[in-house]
C-alpha cells in the first residue's frame, strides 16, 4: 500500500517520512509517477500530490508577482485583478469567478484600485448596481512597466521545460480546472 504524501523540510512532496524528496525509494506496489492508480487509496494520493504541487506552485507564482509588480507600484493582487479587466470590464463577481477568489477580496482590491487612480467603474448596462471595473490609462501603464521583466520569465521557463511541455503544462492546468470546476466542493458532492 502506498504510504502518505508528505512534505519535507524543503517544502517538497514526498513519499513516506518527512525530509524524504519525491525521488525517494518507492514502496512494493507503489504506481510510478504518471502510471493509472489502481485504488482509491492511490487516487487519494495523486490528489494529495496535485494539491501540494499547486499549493508550492502558488507560493512561488505569488512571490515571483510580488517582485514583478513592486517597479510598477502594483502588488500581486492588484495585477491579477487589474489583469483580469484589461480586454473588457467586469463587475467585480465575474472577477472574482474568472481569478477563483472570494467577491469580497476583488472588491476590496477593486476600491483601493479606483482610489489610487488605476481603476474606475462604469455604469453597468445588465445590472445597474454591480458597476463595471476597468483600468483607467493609468493602470493600463502599470500593467505596460511589468511586461518586460514577465516577458524575461516566460522565456526563462520555456527555455527550462521546452516550448512543448511548456504549452503542455497549461493545457494540463486548464483541465484540472476545469475538472474541479464540475467535481465541485466535497460538500457538494454528499449525498
Amino acid at each position: 500500500m502506498p504510504e502518505p504524501v508528505t512534505v519535507g523540510d524543503d517544502g517538497a512532496a514526498g513519499q513516506g517520512s518527512a525530509g524524504q524528496g519525491s525521488a525517494g525509494p518507492r514502496s512494493a506496489g507503489q504506481a510510478e509517477p504518471g502510471a493509472a492508480p489502481a485504488s482509491e487509496r492511490g487516487r487519494q494520493e495523486l490528489l494529495s500530490r496535485t494539491a501540494i504541487g499547486i499549493f508550492r506552485l502558488n507560493g512561488q507564482f505569488l512571490a515571483v508577482s510580488e517582485e514583478l509588480a513592486r517597479p510598477a507600484g502594483l502588488t500581486a493582487a492588484w495585477w491579477q485583478v487589474l489583469g483580469a479587466v484589461l480586454q473588457e470590464p467586469l463587475p467585480v463577481a465575474g472577477i472574482a469567478r474568472t481569478m477563483g477568489i472570494t467577491r469580497q477580496s476583488v472588491q476590496r482590491i477593486a476600491d483601493l484600485l479606483v482610489a489610487q487612480g488605476l481603476a474606475e467603474y462604469l455604469p453597468n448596462p445588465a445590472h445597474r448596481r454591480a458597476k463595471l471595473l476597468h483600468p483607467t490609462d493609468a493602470g493600463r501603464a502599470a500593467i505596460t512597466r511589468i511586461q518586460p521583466g514577465h516577458a524575461r520569465l516566460a522565456a526563462r521557463l520555456a527555455e527550462e521545460l521546452g516550448e512543448a511541455a511548456f504549452a503542455e503544462t497549461v493545457r494540463v492546468l486548464d483541465r484540472l480546472a476545469a475538472a474541479m470546476d464540475t467535481v465541485g466542493t466535497p460538500q457538494q458532492n454528499t449525498p
